[in-house]
Parts: C-alpha cells; structure tokens; sequence
C-alpha cells in the first residue's frame, strides 16, 4: 500500500471511536492514504477497551494491524463520561481482538515519538485525557511530537462549549498550554458538511470493510434520527493529508472554564487553525480514501 509513497508520514490515531461515527470514518480515512503509516491507536474516554477493540477490528476488516491501546477511561476534570450504549453492537466476538491492554497509552504515546523525534504526529479527534497525562508524565514528548491534529473546539461568532473540549476541560487546557505545534479544526469549519446518502452507499459497496463500516453508520444515524452524519473527524484527518485544500490563521487557544474555546491570533502562535476549506473538495476526498481502505489499495 505504500510503493508509492516510500516514506510516509508516520501518525498514531487518539480516538473515542464507537460513539459519533465520526471517528470509524476518520480511521477509514487513514487506513485509505498511503501516505500515511499508522503506527498506533489509542483509545480514550468511557470503555477504551471496547473502543481499542473496535478500531483494531475495522482496521483489521481494512487489512491493517496497528498497535491498539485502550487509554483513559475517566476524564482529568472528573465529568461523568456520556455514553449512548450503542459502542460496538454491530460486531460480535470484539473480545477476540488483540490489543495491548498490557501497555500504558500515555507511554505508548511518549515512547513512540520519542523514538522519531519530530517525525510521528498525533492526531486527537477525542476528549484529551490522553494527551494530556502524556504531557504530565513525560517532559519530552512537547519537544518530540511532530504535529498534533486536533478535531476540537468552536471558534464562530456563535460559538458554544463543543463536545470533546467539554468533556474534559482540565485535559484540554493541559493540551492547549503546552505550546504543541497544533492544527486544529473547529465545528465552525466541521459542520459545514454532510456525508449523505450517495456517499454512504459507496462506502457500504467498497468490500467487507465497507459494509462493516456502513453498519456503524446506520447505527449512528438511526441514533440520531436523521439520513446523514457529519464528517468532523475525517475533515481532521484531511487537514493532514490535503492542507491544500485549506485556509490556515496562526495563533494560540485558550480554554474557559465553561469549555469555551478562544482563539488568539499570533503570528508566532503554535496553532494553525483551519479557517475555511474548499469543501466539495474533501468531501470527495474523504469518500474516496475511504473506498480506496475497503478495496485494500
């Protein structure tokens, strides 16, 4: 999958995959780029075991075997988890799965990129407990982190408290006062876009992959009531992939207590935070990549 892409961009995925199908499209997302080499998932937020074993059997039904290591179960802030219930009802036998429950996330994370310094980026499309116990363990990782990409905050003239900062604000403020070199896409930029019918039937044509990863949307939104899901997490992962495709301002991001996100402009800020995007472009990207994963190319 990489022959022509002899380097790729080594990343570890941190996600709370098995609520928002959000995050299940993401992975297919990366599994599809052979630009990419997923040398890890972590798993956080709520049963991280069962979210490890998902995301290693969708990665598995993609023909890939990353390291998966379920990661923070509790939020740093001490706010109850939300789970819906519906986190991995759509496979049998997940228990099966084979993932490194034996390892620590926290020094998965700061033992991987210490490794390549400056060479594996992390991309947080979850709450930050994870990132952020990283931060507070290990001193280095702020220096040998790549990039950090980060689905996270709401920076419109209408903003509220978005999910995951929310869940976890003492992780978030963690994260953001480290000075990471970040990119970040809000839901001012995420919302903008739908996967829609048409492209959650081509996804549900592209093999056994396909279908499994069309189930977890229908659950998703049978879930939500509604024909269609929102791609925030997949737009993340092309902000990595196509930056091309995007509109960058650079600053810094400050966390309020409410879980407000506030973004400060600076030319010397570790941010680049995504300001526009020539979505039909994505969006044609992110069913594509996604399709590319299911026909094991």
């Amino acid at each position: 999958m990489t022959a022509n892409h002899p380097h790729p961009r080594a990343l570890v995925l941190d996600t709370d995959i098995g609520s928002d199908v959000d995050d299940a499209l993401a992975l297919g997302v990366l599994l599809g780029s052979p630009e990419v080499d997923l040398v890890g998932i972590t798993t956080v937020y709520g049963d991280t075991l069962l979210r490890a074993r998902l995301a290693h059997r969708l990665a598995a039904l993609a023909g890939h075997a990353p390291t998966v290591v379920p990661g923070a179960a509790e939020t740093l802030s001490g706010k109850e988890v939300w789970w819906p219930g519906h986190e991995g009802t759509c496979f049998d036998d997940l228990h099966t799965e084979p993932v490194r429950d034996d390892l620590n996330a926290a020094d998965f994370l700061a033992e991987t990129v210490r490794a390549r310094p400056g060479e594996v980026d992390v991309m947080a499309i979850g709450p930050l407990a994870n990132l952020a116990q990283t931060l507070q363990r290990h001193e280095d990782f702020a220096e040998a982190v790549g990039t950090v990409y980060l689905m996270g905050g709401f920076f419109g003239p209408d903003a509220k408290p978005e999910h995951n900062i929310l869940s976890d604000v003492a992780a978030a403020r963690t994260v953001f006062e480290a000075g990471l070199p970040m990119v970040v896409s809000g839901l001012e930029t995420t919302t903008r876009f739908r996967v829609e019918s048409d492209g959650i039937e081509a996804i549900r044509a592209a093999g056994p992959y396909g279908t499994a990863l069309a189930r977890e949307i229908d659950t998703w939104i049978e879930f939500k009531s509604r024909t269609w899901t929102t791609p925030h997490d997949p737009i993340t992962a092309l902000s990595m992939l196509r930056p091309d495709l995007y509109t960058f301002e650079r600053g810094h991001v400050t966390v309020e207590d409410d879980g407000l996100t506030v973004f400060h402009a600076d030319p010397a800020g570790p941010v680049r935070l995504v300001t526009d995007a020539d979505l039909p472009a994505v969006a044609e990207q992110i069913v594509a990549r996604i399709v590319r994963a299911g026909a094991g190319a």
